[in-house]
């Protein structure tokens, strides 16, 4: 929730109209949560829920065993995950492109969290940035250095960490 945020902020820094918001499910430690940004060079009009993304990131690769993180999701979308590596079976996949970072080690690395429970929020969106090359890493670290208030200089390392770690898979 608060990578959409902070990606909100940095579009709409650099000149996009932004839109975000979550989607809980079962409130408890540990369940899938949704967040949504929908992004658009002109107005945004529309207030629902996102059905049909465009692309989808999945900061935990466990999800996959539970959660069709596809569902809906547009043919040759993008699918970020947070992996150590590229899955050995990316069948899955098959439709959409697929990139993996390690944000995990990312976030242990830059101390951001715990080595259990890692945060790994600015990490995705830094390879975010570099998947679709926008916004510019810059305006996500102005983003982060101004939604996050701890550990600020760590976090937009991470994300800038994570610009450069990320796997794009070829299709």
């Amino acid at each position: 929730m608060v990578a959409s945020v902070i990606l909100a902020k940095a579009f709409f820094a650099a000149g996009y109209e932004v839109q975000t918001f979550p989607a809980f499910g079962v409130e408890r430690r540990g369940a899938p949560v949704e967040a949504y940004l929908r992004l658009d060079t002109d107005r945004i009009r529309i207030r629902s829920n996102i059905y049909t993304p465009d692309h989808v990131l999945v900061q935990d690769a466990r999800l996959l065993e539970t959660v069709d993180v596809t569902a809906g999701l547009a043919n040759g979308g993008w699918v970020l995950m947070n992996s150590p590596g590229v899955p050995a079976d990316t069948t899955a996949f098959h439709d959409y492109r697929l990139a993996c970072v390690d944000a995990t080690r990312i976030a242990v690395d830059n101390r951001l969290g715990t080595k259990t429970h890692p945060i790994i929020n600015t990490a995705m969106i830094g390879a975010f940035a570099r998947i679709f090359d926008k916004p510019p890493i810059e305006m996500v670290a102005e983003a982060i250095r101004g939604q996050i208030d701890v550990k600020t200089e760590a976090n937009v390392q991470a994300a800038k960490d994570a610009f450069e770690a990320v796997i794009l898979v070829a299709p």
